[in-house]
């Protein structure tokens, strides 16, 4: 994979943890499809997962 694309979905799984730790929904995605949505979605299900187990509050 070239570094540009990797880093692409890096950027996209950090937002989707930033969202996440906010408080944002999903719904907020701004990626419709492709890697980039699921490599978001991670990011905002990490958080969620660390929000519950008490890592932010």
């Amino acid at each position: 994979m070239k570094r540009q694309k990797r880093d692409r979905l890096e950027r996209a799984h950090a937002q989707g943890y930033k969202a996440g730790i906010g408080g944002r929904s999903k719904e907020f995605c701004p990626y419709s499809t492709g890697d980039p949505r699921s490599q978001w979605l991670g990011g905002w299900r990490d958080a969620i997962e660390a929000r519950n187990d008490g890592h932010f509050r």
